[in-house]
């Protein structure tokens, strides 16, 4: 773990927020009723049906219940300057994380056994933190009709048929877009770039064993010749008609992205003259929190 790691006290999401984000979710705030109407749909059975399935089919993780992770996500969170949502670990083969976030009620963060079982902790804790953006950004209604359509409307078979067929395209556009200011919120936890791409190249084609013999850089460069060929207009088709129906931008754009942000002014001014924290490493093993 990054031990000279800053603290962004007072970090607001339009700092770092994508432009495709703000551009995509101010065309969802444009329809009209929209938001009062997914609320109204999904607010009060969608918080207790998700809210019982984890209960009854995931671990609730806290101090007394893998620490080690639980206290990951309270450094991602200090570093954030954001109050811990719940986290749960859930047994599932495809490596996953995803967050659920009704206003009004605690959100929480879920993480897939397979995916833990294939990162490193400063790459779970990044993913923790890409979890973290959405709460930062406040994407709460928007992700969890996004979550409903990605893990399968039919969770809450009343209304998951109509949601999707409707609203599917709009939604799942805006979630892409969404994706990129999360993947910027993980590389602010982690101040380190090359953790945030190394997650996107082990759930590019990583596995538990193959996982630590994969050449990071030459992901990279990858990612970069992919951002070259997608420039000229036959790429750009291409690439549209690859990501139409994906909740998540391409890996490789993802990880292009990082790079190029991670090398701006703006992310740069972000981290300039930060408090910086974690000399000591026992602040994070004490797994408190401590509003700021």
């Amino acid at each position: 773990m990054n031990l000279n790691k800053k603290l962004l006290l007072g970090l607001k999401a339009d700092q770092f927020r994508h432009p495709l984000d703000l551009q995509a979710t101010n065309a969802l705030k444009k329809l009209p009723g929209f938001d009062l109407i997914i609320r109204g749909l999904l607010g009060t059975v969608g918080e207790q049906f998700f809210y019982l399935q984890n209960i009854a089919s995931s671990i609730l993780i806290g101090e007394n219940q893998l620490p080690h992770l639980h206290n990951l996500l309270l450094d991602a969170c200090k570093t954030l300057d954001l109050e811990p949502p719940q986290l749960y670990i859930k047994q599932n083969p495809i490596p996953n994380a995803y967050t659920f976030a009704m206003r009004g009620k605690q959100p929480f963060m879920v993480l897939h056994t397979s995916l833990i079982e294939m990162l490193t902790e400063e790459e779970i804790q990044a993913v923790m933190a890409h979890e973290l953006g959405h709460l930062k950004c406040e994407h709460g209604v928007y992700l969890t009709l996004a979550n409903l359509i990605a893990l399968g409307a039919n969770l809450l078979p009343i209304w998951g048929t109509m949601i999707t067929q409707s609203l599917q395209e709009k939604i799942l556009e805006w979630l892409r877009c969404a994706e990129l200011s999360c993947d910027r919120a993980a590389l602010l936890a982690s101040q380190n770039p090359k953790i945030v791409m190394s997650v996107l190249m082990k759930l590019t084609g990583g596995s538990p064993k193959i996982a630590p013999q994969l050449n990071l850089e030459a992901f990279i460069e990858q990612a970069r010749a992919y951002d070259q060929i997608s420039q000229t207009q036959l790429g750009e088709m291409l690439k549209a008609s690859h990501s139409q129906q994906l909740t998540h931008p391409l890996p490789v754009l993802r990880a292009r992205e990082i790079d190029r942000w991670a090398s701006s002014p703006e992310y740069e001014k972000l981290i300039k003259n930060r408090q910086m924290v974690y000399n000591d490493q026992s602040e994070i093993n004490k797994g408190g929190w401590r509003n700021w």
